[in-house]
C-alpha cells in the first residue's frame, strides 16, 4: 500500500480484485475541483460500475460518485462527472497498447491522499475473471480465514 498522508481516509474497492484478475498497477492523479476535493477527505465516494475509458490520447474516468459537499453553496460539484486521470506520457501509451488486446480493462483500485495531499488514484490493467476462477478466489479466502481462526484459539 503507498504512503498517504495521516488522518486522511483511503477509499478502497472491494470487489475489483474479486471481479477481475490483476496484472499491473499504475498511480495516477485526477483533475478534481475544491468541494470534491473536501469530499473525498470526508471519505463520500463510492466506486459502483466506475470504469476508466481514453478519448483520444488521455484516460478519464467515468461514473467515479463523490457526494456533494456539505457545506458546498451554488459552487458545488457534479457528482458522476467524467474526471481525467494524470500518467505521464509513457504510462498512458503502454496502457493503451494493452488495452487495445482483448479482454484487457482498466479499472480502479483506490483512492488515497499522497504525504503532500494531493488526491491520487491507483488504477490496474486486468482481465475480467470467470465463475470458475472467483469460486476458487472464495475457495481461498475461506480457508485462510479458518486458518487465522483456528491459530487464534
Amino acid at each position: 500500500m503507498k504512503k498517504s498522508a495521516p488522518n486522511a481516509p483511503t477509499i478502497v474497492n472491494r470487489s475489483a480484485k474479486f471481479h477481475f484478475a490483476i496484472e499491473s498497477t499504475f498511480t495516477a492523479g485526477m483533475v478534481l475541483r475544491g468541494t470534491e476535493v473536501k469530499s473525498l477527505r470526508e471519505g463520500k465516494a463510492s466506486f459502483n460500475d466506475t470504469f476508466c475509458i481514453f478519448h483520444g490520447n488521455e484516460l478519464f474516468i467515468r461514473n467515479l460518485y463523490i457526494a456533494e459537499y456539505v457545506m458546498g453553496t451554488n459552487n458545488n460539484h457534479d457528482p458522476v462527472r467524467e474526471r481525467k486521470l494524470l500518467l505521464n506520457r509513457q504510462e498512458l501509451n503502454k496502457i493503451l497498447n494493452k488495452k487495445k488486446e482483448k479482454g484487457y480493462t482498466i479499472v480502479p483500485l483506490q483512492i488515497f491522499f499522497s504525504e503532500n495531499g494531493q488526491v491520487k488514484i491507483d488504477i490496474a490493467l486486468a482481465k475480467g475473471k470467470k465463475t470458475y476462477d472467483k469460486r476458487e478466489s472464495i475457495k481461498r479466502k475461506d480457508q485462510e480465514r479458518d486458518l487465522k481462526r483456528n491459530l487464534r484459539i
